[in-house]
């Protein structure tokens, strides 16, 4: 049986999973709208593509922040601490994202536009790229001393296994945003998405198999948890191939369902590798955070439970419930600003 703190780490994980799978369609939209859209109607269309979503989306992300901070605190101290600088970074760039979709279409001038497109942009690259760094330093180990006090240097932070990983992130959303492209938009637009996700096909394998390659050099969870580690990046792989031939047939639901999964096992396949760890000390094993020594009391987490297994169907079937209702396609005829 499931202990609290088993049962917390996996309500985490889950939220941060979601987190990527849904708003890594949003991170590869906005991306898009730089390089994919010919024209202000094709931007504002892929824009609009999202539009009832990315809010909601980005609510996975603080849930999971404020799940860690209630069950885990002292992993959330010693994790927003010292990634304090790149986690500003991180909220800066979604607070300008979400402040560009409202303000861009309210001035008609096209320099006001360029700079919100810009904002668009990086808010979408900046994001899934940091994370991928602050999850690939997770797994890769840092300076944490035995009072859980984290003092990494920048190269602890920034280094070609932590950008690499990045990287994968920003690539990965890219093609899952095109494919859900495919699924929001018509005509043009809409082929243009799958041929440029089927270019990406193989600049993205190669870049995911070299992560896949560094993660078994450099860091532990291989020899931790090598069965299902490696079981997680080969069904990924797996997921990827079958992704690729359903692009190459147009059958895009099944196409996005498969870059989905990509993302989705490859971030289990973190958290996986690190259990019962939450932050693995490169100092001394001893210092390791795990889900023991880094939790709440057992009441505080028995009342959480409580109040998670009561309110999370209402805010779940909330989000179904907005899937549904704005499932239909966007097109140039019905691209008014949300």
């Amino acid at each position: 049986m499931l202990s609290l703190n088993e049962l917390w780490f996996i309500l985490v994980a889950v939220l941060f999973i979601g987190f990527f799978f849904l708003e890594g369609f949003d991170f590869g939209v906005g991306m898009s709208t730089r390089f994919l859209a010919k024209n202000d109607t094709e931007r504002r269309i892929l824009i609009n593509s999202i539009g009832p979503f990315w809010d909601a989306n980005e609510v996975w992300l603080l849930t999971a922040g404020g799940a860690m901070f209630a069950a885990f605190p002292n992993w959330y101290a010693t994790l927003f601490s010292g990634f304090y600088i790149p986690l500003v970074f991180l909220l800066l760039a979604l607070i300008g994202r979400g402040v560009a979709f409202e303000f861009r279409g309210k001035v008609d001038n096209t320099r006001w536009k360029k700079v919100w497109d810009a904002a668009i942009f990086l808010g979408s690259v900046l994001p899934p790229f940091l994370l991928g760094v602050v999850f690939a330093c997770l797994i890769q180990g840092l300076p944490i001393d035995a009072q859980m006090q984290l003092h990494a240097g920048f190269f602890d932070v920034v280094n070609l296994y932590t950008v690499v990983g990045g990287l994968t992130m920003v690539m990965l959303c890219l093609l899952h945003g095109l494919m859900f492209t495919t699924l929001r938009t018509t005509g043009q637009l809409q082929e243009r998405a799958r041929r440029l996700a089927r270019r990406l096909l193989l600049p993205v394998a190669g870049l995911f198999m070299v992560f896949g390659v560094m993660t078994y050099m450099v860091t532990d969870i291989i020899e931790k948890k090598g069965m299902l580690v490696s079981l997680l990046l080969i069904l990924a792989m797996v997921a990827f191939l079958i992704g690729g031939y359903f692009m190459s047939v147009k059958r895009d639901g099944w196409a996005f369902g498969m870059t989905g999964a990509v993302i989705v096992l490859l971030v289990t396949s973190v958290f996986a590798g690190l259990f019962p760890r939450v932050m693995i000390s490169s100092i001394n094993s001893a210092f390791d955070l795990t889900i023991y020594n880094a939790a709440s009391g057992p009441y505080s987490l028995k009342i959480m439970t409580i109040v998670a297994v009561t309110l999370l169907p209402f805010v779940l079937g909330y989000q179904i419930w907005s899937y549904f209702v704005f499932h239909k396609r966007v097109n140039e005829k019905e691209h008014l600003e949300y």
